[in-house]
């Protein structure tokens, strides 16, 4: 293992993993075996990865009710660390009857599969309405993330978690953990690295922001989210084959360390810029590029939310440095992609293209404009929707 001390601390200061050992988890598959059982759906799934390999350290499990309460409130947990989104695990009233305080339950995919094991410390009830207002600033059920909280069971499960080595086979070459990520940073003598979150395919103003980090800093992750995300969304096998594409054509090789991030998308603005970050601290990096509307939908937040709520913070409460980019085009003009803060031309010498409109050209058929997509990028994205 390499010497990891010159990165980040993750937050909190320690990385919680709860990944059992192979023998570990032999025997927590026979346990299971005499154990209650509880079958969690995807997003369910993401969340219980997320905290076995670390990625919301320090978290050690499904929050109890004072820290769900706090962080709706404050965007705090109950010690005061730092945390805006719940993490947390709902049933039904009536599953919740079945089960008792102080007992083990074995956690289940929708293929059966055991993925590890809760001890059950609280059963608690929430608002949903004031927990999506809180988190997401609005009661809408047209935003995606609203719908999912008003969804959820009636009862939330809290308590530590064990984790089962993931069988997933899904970017297996890139599934990579907190603590895998950080060794590769070291073991590159990376001091300093930025983390680009993204659940689109990498197009020209990506690639500026990517580069002009990498001007600053020693490596980059490029860290695309695969876990659920909403219908219409370019699938993540689709999106990988672009972020391959475009490392293999147009960056340094041994600058860019691409992995994937287990995580689910909620679709929460500015509180979501802020968890993104502290899960890419947990990862090791020093930096986070944060752009426009970053994890918004429709027009729910203002085009700058999520830059301003790091103003909310003091800087040493996050660890991580936000870089802040504006709305990045391609100036006609220039003849180069640019910003606000780079380009004196007006708007109709700018070329943006939207996500909507770039996947209705995709289903009409059509070739995305060379301004918006490196060449190979739009082959792979023509082929995927042809």
């Amino acid at each position: 293992m390499s010497n990891t001390e010159g990165l980040i601390e993750p937050h909190g200061g320690e990385l919680i993993e709860k990944i059992l050992t192979d023998e570990e988890a032999r025997e927590a598959r026979q346990q299971a075996e005499e154990l209650t059982s509880l079958e969690l759906d995807g997003r369910q799934a993401s969340d219980l990865e997320m905290l076995g390999i670390g990625g919301f350290s320090p978290l050690k499990g499904f929050m109890d009710s004072a820290d769900h309460e706090a962080v709706v409130e404050d965007m705090r947990l109950s010690d005061g660390t730092v945390w805006p989104i719940p993490i947390t695990l709902s049933v039904s009233s009536e599953q919740a009857d079945y089960l008792a305080i102080g007992e083990k339950i074995g956690l289940y995919n929708q293929a059966e599969d055991l993925l590890g094991l809760l001890t059950l410390e609280e059963k608690y009830t929430v608002d949903k309405e004031k927990r999506a207002e809180a988190v997401f600033g609005t009661t809408d059920p047209g935003h995606p993330g609203v719908e999912k909280t008003l969804e959820m069971g009636e009862v939330c499960l809290a308590g530590p978690v064990e984790v089962l080595p993931q069988s997933s086979d899904r970017f297996l070459e890139y599934r990579l953990t907190p603590r895998e990520t950080r060794d590769y940073f070291a073991e590159k003598d990376w001091k300093s690295v930025v983390g680009f979150q993204t659940r689109n395919p990498v197009h020209r103003a990506h690639e500026y922001l990517l580069k002009c980090g990498l001007e600053i800093v020693d490596g980059l992750l490029l860290h695309p989210l695969v876990g659920d995300t909403k219908s219409g969304d370019v699938p993540a096998e689709v999106r990988m084959e672009c972020y391959e594409t475009v490392l293999e054509n147009y960056f340094p090789e041994d600058r860019v360390l691409l992995s994937v991030m287990p995580a689910k998308m909620n679709y929460a603005g500015p509180r979501e810029a802020i968890l993104h970050a502290l899960i890419r601290k947990n990862y090791g990096c020093s930096h986070f590029i944060v752009g426009r509307d970053h994890a918004g939908v429709g027009d729910y937040y203002g085009t700058y939310e999520a830059q301003e709520i790091f103003d909310e913070f003091e800087a040493g409460e996050l660890g991580i440095k936000p870089f802040f980019f504006e709305y990045a085009f391609w100036c006609e003009v220039c003849g180069n992609i640019a910003s606000s803060k780079t380009c004196p031309h007006g708007s109709e010498d700018q070329i943006y293209l939207s996500g909507t409109k770039v996947r209705e050209m995709l289903r009409e058929g059509k070739g995305l404009p060379e301004e918006f997509s490196r060449p190979e990028v739009a082959a792979v994205l023509k082929k995927a929707y042809q």
